[in-house]
């Protein structure tokens, strides 16, 4: 946990930049909606309709409003909209058509059969599909055959609003441009059959089609090889009885199509050897070449249909990637957070009877930066001075302008007061340290109270002279509402779960500067506490790490701190921290390649924190936006299952990070309702602070509004202050 420092005189910043990035919201709302659009045209053409077996729509309706010489005339349909007129297909001569198609199985074997007996036929392509094999659509047109609409996503158009019924043949005749550079003219409407299956309904696609520029298409002898009959029934249904010329129906997508390929290879050199021909359906039926080469206008929208289907395809795909890694991530994760703190409870309950060595009772110095604290600091200090371990009080007021170092003054207790000019936290705590007068410093903000046995507590741990910081356990006071209650979760369950496990790890990345103790020799040695960064509290553990001291986790030594109780005082308080975290990271990223303790602060807790407060957090609105998509076109029950899943691991470890720390569970109720709110802001935290570190921008120091919540201190034992009616009202 970061903790906010103040703000140094202006002219000391003169040339640092103070303008905070805007253009990141403009990024990150374009990528949302160009995200949200891929996806929702992707989850359209791929899940809202399917390619089914012809029967599934043949249940046909009235049909009195269809022509007469329509219903009983040739399977080809032209002018429907105007005076409509049918072609026949000429004797003996086959038109064999494919549906449903190009599939990258099938399709190619069905073409290698065609060519090797120099036979042409007509494809009626689904959109799709196109889309998908785009490279078949080019070797059909290349090899000779013709190529016809069957709809973009194989919906029944009967059952379509007018306007969809246009985007569906605009959208299947762009996909075909887009694939092979041509348009072309006939339709085959899904579902359809023969002329005589044509009903009032069907009749009104067809009008509405033939008013867009298409020729319906329909069949005359149906091998029903949908059916995978076998074999030799394919063959029978495809025989033609008498010299008529027909429309055949066959398939080369939508299922196992190896029946009617075997079927075919038998079938073509009987029909031939019969007397027969096989033609295109323009060949068969003598109308004008269908296929035309694309204008440019129709290529450039063709291509960008193209390639937004399949650029959303591939996100499809990668988020499917990115979930699938982020959930087994988040579950490792818990197993292994969840064992480390069982171990650590294990460890720590053995060191009862044997502590760290002999009890540490040397004075201890505490330093308080103070800047604007008149609302806690009375609390604050009255808590310090009421320890049951030697102390001396040392309160740096950083340039306070409430009167917060006349307070304390007036208090009449034994607490040194260091007045300075505004320079920022970390220059206040430097005070401080010249300032002690022992060995061991305890640091911490003006917004906390300790209980009696803090401080005695958290010294314990400096019997062991390797370890240089000790983190204490800081502790939400002001944990009414939701956005408290939400807080303090994170602090038990985030934050105390995770030093638990960079306790066992030994690569503590972050004393919280509400709570942390410190061999003030140590801190000398690296030159006090650096201003290089907003996380001073991060920037000053990493840097003891680096040095080779041990930093440790007391979760006894606890501290009662406010924290925001508004979004927006949330918000400034985490990109402080976020940001801060981020700078101490690039900091000590060397620490990555180096042995010894550093190399395990480099290698374990870097890498823990840019994984699980870094990158995980980026991918979160993909991982919503994706959810969201998952609900309205994917298996809804299985999207809410996996939630549910989550939140569950989410619950656990709440309740053992809970039981753990003493606290009742009963604010665990509202964790289901942190996905809705809290973990929003928190991910949208971390992309701004993200976007502020690349600009290369310097934050603005901004101070958290204090709200009182830790007054009643000044009357009572510090220990019982979550028990106080002014934090649980806050």
């Amino acid at each position: 946990m970061t903790t906010p420092h103040r703000h140094k005189d202006s002219r000391r910043h003169g040339r640092t930049r103070q303008i905070t990035p805007r253009t990141h919201w403009l990024l990150l709302s374009v990528f949302a909606v160009t995200l949200s659009a891929a996806l929702l045209l992707q989850g359209y053409t791929h899940h809202m309709f399917g390619i089914t077996p012809d029967e599934v729509n043949s249940a046909q309706g009235p049909s009195d409003a269809v022509p007469a010489h329509v219903a009983h005339g040739g399977p080809v349909i032209a002018n429907a909209h105007t005076s409509p007129h049918t072609a026949r297909v000429k004797p003996r001569t086959f038109a064999l058509t494919f549906d449903d198609g190009p599939d990258p199985t099938w399709t190619p074997r069905i073409l290698d059969v065609l060519r090797r007996n120099h036979v042409h036929a007509t494809f009626f392509l689904v959109g799709t599909q196109v889309i998908n094999h785009p490279e078949l659509v080019r070797r059909i047109v290349a090899e000779g055959h013709q190529i016809g609409i069957h709809g973009f996503t194989h919906p029944d158009l009967g059952k379509l609003a007018p306007r969809q019924r246009s985007l569906e043949l605009r959208e299947s005749q762009l996909a075909v441009v887009g694939a092979a550079g041509v348009t072309t003219s006939p339709l085959r409407p899904p579902y359809s059959s023969q002329n005589r299956a044509v009903d009032n309904t069907g009749w009104t696609v067809l009008k509405q089609t033939a008013k867009a520029g298409y020729t319906t298409v329909l069949t005359t002898q149906d091998t029903e090889d949908w059916q995978r009959p076998g074999v030799s029934r394919i063959i029978a249904n495809a025989t033609p009885r008498g010299d008529r010329g027909q429309i055949l129906l066959m398939h080369d997508a939508g299922g196992d199509r190896s029946q009617t390929v075997a079927a075919l290879g038998t079938l073509l050199p009987q029909l031939k050897a019969g007397g027969h021909r096989f033609a295109t359906v323009s060949d068969a039926v003598g109308m004008a070449e269908p296929v035309h080469a694309a204008g440019i206008g129709d290529r450039v929208q063709g291509t960008a249909l193209v390639w937004a289907l399949r650029g959303g395809d591939w996100a499809v795909w990668l988020l499917g990637v990115l979930m699938y890694a982020a959930g087994a991530a988040s579950v490792l994760r818990a197993i292994v957070v969840l064992a480390a703190a069982r171990r650590h409870r294990r460890l720590r309950n053995r060191r009862r009877g044997r502590p760290w060595g002999q009890a540490v009772t040397e004075p201890v110095s505490i330093i308080v930066p103070a800047y604007n604290e008149s609302a806690g600091i009375g609390a604050a200090v009255r808590s310090l001075l009421a320890s049951d371990h030697p102390v001396e009080v040392i309160v740096v007021d950083d340039g306070s302008t409430d009167g917060t170092a006349d307070l304390v003054e007036s208090l009449g207790l034994p607490v040194r007061v260091i007045r300075q000019q505004n320079a920022g936290k970390p220059a206040a705590l430097n005070t401080g340290l010249t300032a002690a007068s022992y060995e061991l410093v305890v640091m911490v903000d003006g917004d906390t109270v300790f209980e009696p046995t803090t401080v005695q507590t958290i010294v314990q741990p400096f019997a062991d002279p390797g370890v240089g910081a000790v983190s204490g356990n800081a502790k939400v006071v002001n944990r009414g509402g939701l956005l408290g209650r939400w807080q303090h979760i994170e602090y038990v369950v985030g934050f105390n779960l995770d030093r638990r496990l960079f306790d066992l790890a030994q690569c503590m990345p972050t004393v919280p500067g509400a709570i942390g103790a410190f061999r003030r020799r140590a801190l000398l040695e690296l030159g006090g506490v650096s201003e290089a960064t907003l996380a001073e509290d991060t920037d000053l553990t990493m840097a003891l790490c680096r040095a080779g001291w041990r930093v440790v986790y007391e979760e006894h030594a606890r501290a009662w701190t406010e924290a925001p109780a508004s979004l927006n005082a949330l918000w400034r308080q985490r990109y402080r921290w976020c940001y801060g975290t981020l700078q101490a990271m690039w900091k000590h990223r060397g620490a990555l390649v180096q042995r010894g303790a550093a190399g395990k602060l480099g290698r374990r807790g870097l890498l823990y924190l840019l994984l699980f407060q870094v990158l995980m957090p980026l991918l979160a609105p993909a991982v919503d936006i994706f959810a969201l998509y998952g609900l309205v076109f994917l298996d809804p029950v299985r999207i809410v299952g996996l939630w549910l899943a989550f939140v569950l691991l989410q619950l656990l470890m709440g309740r053992y990070a809970f039981r753990l720390d003493g606290e009742r569970p009963g604010p665990l109720w509202s964790l289901q309702l942190q996905q809705f709110v809290y973990r929003q802001l928190m991910y949208l935290v971390v992309i701004q602070s993200l976007f502020t570190a690349v600009a290369g921008s310097r934050l603005r120091w901004q101070r958290m509004e204090r709200y009182g919540s830790l007054r009643a201190a000044a009357a009572t034992e510090p220990a019982t202050a979550p028990a106080m009616p002014a934090a649980d009202t806050t």
